[in-house]
């Protein structure tokens, strides 16, 4: 096993997970405004345009938690993220004009909150052991709006019959 000059510890692991999923967000924050143009039903027109702006409010309190362990607010690029946005950029190119468009970006936009679902409960988790407690109620904040967002796209794709449509 290669030996290195520093042990990592779950602190270094916490500040690499906080700058990826900040370099998410703002890339995140990027997309949505494309996804809200594509998007036919104005239900999801609406739903993006509002996590867009909640987005920004993510940004925001990932800034508070780095300035709360006392480190600069910087991100490290995610390719995680970068692939999940390039399917559906796929997905606007492929299915546009098409009726199956909107439950091809609720499942892109899935595939996004899944993601920062995972990031944030994690991190919430690592806070806690690590004695950032502020830092922990702020990602946790986070986690439940992702959530929230999560149920309301599969409310629209069920209730709102986008899958529906794409499969008559």
């Amino acid at each position: 096993m290669a030996s290195t000059s520093k042990e990592m510890t779950l602190d270094d692991l916490f500040l690499d997970t906080l700058k990826d999923i900040y370099y998410a967000e703002k890339q995140i924050v990027k997309a949505l405004p494309k996804m809200a143009k594509a998007a036919q039903d104005p239900n999801l027109k609406a739903g993006f345009e509002k996590h867009r702006d909640e987005t920004d409010g993510h940004i925001e309190r990932l800034e508070q938690v780095f300035e709360l362990i006392g480190k600069p607010a910087r991100g490290k690029t995610c390719d995680a993220i970068l692939g999940i946005l390039e399917e559906g950029k796929s997905i606007i190119e492929d299915y546009k004009g098409t009726i199956t468009l909107d439950a091809g970006l609720i499942a892109a936009a899935q595939a996004v909150e899944h993601y920062e679902m995972a990031r944030y409960g994690t991190l919430r988790t690592w806070a806690q052991q690590l004695g950032y407690r502020e830092a922990a109620k702020l990602l946790e904040t986070t986690l439940l709006e992702e959530r929230a967002t999560d149920q309301t796209l599969t409310k629209l794709a069920e209730a709102g019959g986008d899958n529906a449509k794409a499969a008559a």
